[in-house]
């Protein structure tokens, strides 16, 4: 297990949060991050950034509310991830609440690729013949596919939160948090909020137009679900903004009051929509939606999000629930075939509970022929997880070309590194894009071999050694007196995510019952003792504590040091305490 510190805080902050009547253990967890006093933890509407601060969003809804009375006809260009669905869905739903005349057009990720290329530009013309195209999660980096929509006599709307290029698109607009001259603070907004700003911008230049003089005005806030499963799914920062946003969706979607889509995602995932997490949307939620993305098209996740027929939203729900499991056994089969590329094909180290350790790397870009496309950015994912050094899978593409995914750790910017990687070796990279920590790239298949020896060279020149040690930071221990259901419901019920982590904790703990369940998890049954010898007997062990690990099957030591959080199980219609165990290791006698 990498090694774990305990986040400090600064004992003032904690003495202000529980002078106001903050539990203590909470109290040390928002100090911890940053939280010096309680009004920092509200999340009222009016504290969310005003729209205004969006360089040309007010243009844009100007540009949007003429169309709108010129009856023309928008074509939204979505992303096939999680981020690109909702947002397309808020920008079918929004626009359609003004009246607008609008549909939805998603690149197949293995036909098309990302963004929009010009190849989906033609396509968008061909069949669906729009006056204007709206970019909802990409545009900013597609130069000529917005010179091939202006060249074919259509209008292009750029909304995208990605990092731009060096030359930015001609569109007749773009809305871009991190676009130059932008001093919207949210610099974190993901692709759904973008479109929702751009909403609330067009309500008011409608409410100006008097447009809702004879009718009820449009309540945006129906949308806040999809606002909120977009933002935690897309895994950006929760910074005060992201979570106003997601706090009202989830109180919607706890309310009883999400779309059809989202409360039947959530009945096949088997969570209860009262009790609706942020850890629901991003790992039960999320994975479902995106698997339409990752194995066949999209449209089939947007279609859910879209539909105002429960039945239909369950139906789709259901489908993209098989693509899930579909898509965990080729993870689980791709997985098997990089541990072997791991082993055979790199320098290693030694070897740690039976694994392979890289020694002298940096970095790691795997290729196997056998890859599917839509999966090796969740592959790239857990060998980063794994090994703690950036990582890059690739599968086929087409015409002789590669795809990667990359993932990447604190302190090494992958896009970035990409983008220094094309101005020292132009042509090496046919395309990439995307973010500090993950990015994306096509590359032809001879050059792999070349790619990954550059790859790693940049990789040496901007790490550290220590910037490899992967350090966990936990909220420290629990006494026995707060591991209790209070407790775990009262943290469950907070917005955690990105930039605002969620609270995990580390002790030693007897292990005095384990079983396999569902063929790939473990069930325990742990003591928190203070025993750290492996003798655990009734008169030494505590209270035992229901907790699972999952993904493993591996036998425990009769004692480890974990990494848990606490959970609100729910069974049968009763509500308990349980561990998930992130991390372990065998405590030392």
């Amino acid at each position: 297990m990498p090694n774990t510190i305990s986040r400090g805080f600064p004992p003032s902050a904690f003495d202000t949060l529980t002078s106001y009547g903050i539990h203590p253990v909470l109290a040390r967890v928002y100090a911890a991050r940053g939280i010096e006093e309680p009004g920092q933890l509200e999340v009222d509407w009016s504290r969310l950034v005003p729209f205004g601060r969006l360089k040309n969003i007010c243009q844009m809804a100007r540009f949007i509310a003429d169309a709108i009375a010129a009856r023309k006809r928008m074509l939204i260009v979505a992303d096939y991830d999680s981020d690109g669905a909702t947002a397309c869905a808020v920008g079918i739903r929004g626009l359609r609440k003004f009246g607008a005349i609008v549909d939805y057009l998603v690149p197949d990720r293995f036909e098309y690729g990302y963004g929009l290329t010009p190849e989906i530009v033609r396509l968008a013309s061909a069949v669906n013949r729009p006056d204007i195209l709206i970019t909802v999660d990409n545009g900013i980096a597609s130069v000529e596919g917005v010179a091939e929509a202006r060249r074919l006599g259509m209008e292009v709307l750029v909304t995208d939160h990605h990092l731009p290029g060096d030359e930015l698109p001609d569109a007749a607009l773009i809305v871009n948090p991190n676009q130059p001259g932008c001093d919207f603070p949210s610099k974190h907004l993901a692709g759904v909020g973008v479109i929702f700003y751009l909403m609330l911008a067009l309500r008011a230049e409608l409410r100006a137009r008097a447009a809702f003089a004879s009718e009820k005005e449009p309540n945006l806030a129906e949308l806040l679900d999809l606002v909120a499963l977009g933002t935690v799914a897309d895994v950006v920062r929760l910074d005060n903004n992201n979570r106003i946003l997601v706090h009202y969706g989830l109180r919607r979607i706890r309310g009883g009051r999400a779309c059809p889509g989202i409360n039947a995602l959530l009945q096949v995932a088997q969570r209860d929509f009262s009790r609706a997490s942020a850890y629901d949307l991003g790992f039960a939620l999320g994975p479902r939606l995106n698997a339409a993305g990752r194995l066949e098209n999209m449209s089939l996740g947007i279609d859910c999000l879209v539909t105002d027929d429960e039945s239909d939203a369950l139906e789709i729900a259901h489908q993209l629930d098989s693509l899930n499991r579909k898509r965990q056994e080729i993870e689980a089969n791709m997985h098997d075939s990089a541990r072997v590329l791991l082993g055979d094909e790199l320098p290693v180290g030694h070897l740690a509970d039976g694994e392979i350790q890289p020694r002298n790397i940096h970095s790691l870009s795997l290729f196997d022929p056998g890859w599917h496309q839509g999966v090796i950015g969740i592959l790239a994912s857990r060998i980063k997880d794994k090994y703690y050094r950036p990582v890059i899978a690739f599968a086929p593409g087409s015409n002789g070309e590669i795809k990667g995914s990359g993932r990447s750790i604190p302190g090494f910017h992958l896009r970035d590194a990409l983008d220094l990687i094309s101005k020292r070796y132009p042509g090496l990279l046919l395309k990439f894009g995307g973010h500090a920590a993950a990015a994306g790239l096509t590359l032809h298949a001879r050059d792999f071999e070349k790619f990954r020896d550059v790859f790693e060279q940049t990789a040496q020149g901007l790490l550290a050694p220590a910037d490899l040690k992967h350090v966990i930071e936990t909220d420290g221990d629990l006494d026995e007196s707060e591991l209790n259901l209070e407790l775990a419901v009262q943290l469950t019920q907070q917005v955690w995510g990105q930039g605002f982590a969620q609270p995990t904790f580390s002790t030693c703990f007897c292990v005095v019952d384990q079983r396999v369940v569902g063929k790939r998890h473990l069930k325990l049954k742990l003591s928190k003792s203070s025993n750290k010898t492996g003798a655990h007997t009734s008169e030494k062990r505590g209270r035992l504590y229901d907790a699972i690990l999952f993904s493993s099957t591996i036998t425990l030591p009769e004692v480890i040091h974990a990494v848990y959080r606490l959970q609100v199980n729910e069974f049968n219609g009763n509500s308990t305490l349980q561990f998930i165990v992130d991390h372990w290791s065998q405590a030392d006698a």
